[in-house]
């Protein structure tokens, strides 16, 4: 009577653990860089549907704040978001509409990303408190 040999020998099983593990070490830190990027970029998003109703404002004269920018006070990325009108002389404003990112993580404590306006009446994102440039989203400084 022959037995035919069945199963994995505890050294396939140590060299398949072995591979998953270096496999892992490299996968999390990208997967994680990945979603910081995604929450700063999706932070970005909250703040920038609010542009057109900011200058619309600012053209008609009108207040312009929190509300005359359709925007929520928070959003699930953004712990706060924040207005500010522009210089009643130059028509600049610094940190236009700011977002204060919720939960940052990698990306930094504090971080934020904010739109400025210049006094020529275009806008410029700008970022800060981030602990990689990689994190900015597209477009960002």
């Amino acid at each position: 009577m022959q037995y035919k040999q069945q199963g994995f020998t505890l050294i396939e099983l140590m060299i398949v653990v072995a591979i998953i593990g270096i496999l892992a070490a490299v996968a999390i830190p990208a997967y994680q860089d990945y979603v910081a990027k995604s929450k700063a970029a999706t932070a970005y998003a909250d703040i920038v549907a609010g542009k057109s109703a900011y200058e619309l404002a600012v053209v008609e004269g009108r207040t312009v704040n929190i509300a005359a920018t359709g925007l929520a006070a928070a959003t699930g990325n953004c712990s706060a978001i924040a207005v500010s009108a522009p210089d009643a002389t130059t028509g600049a404003a610094t940190d236009a509409i700011k977002c204060t990112i919720s939960n940052p993580g990698r990306i930094g404590a504090g971080a934020t990303i904010s739109i400025d306006r210049t006094t020529t009446g275009l806008y410029e994102c700008k970022t800060s408190g981030f602990s990689k440039a990689d994190f900015k989203p597209v477009g960002c400084s």
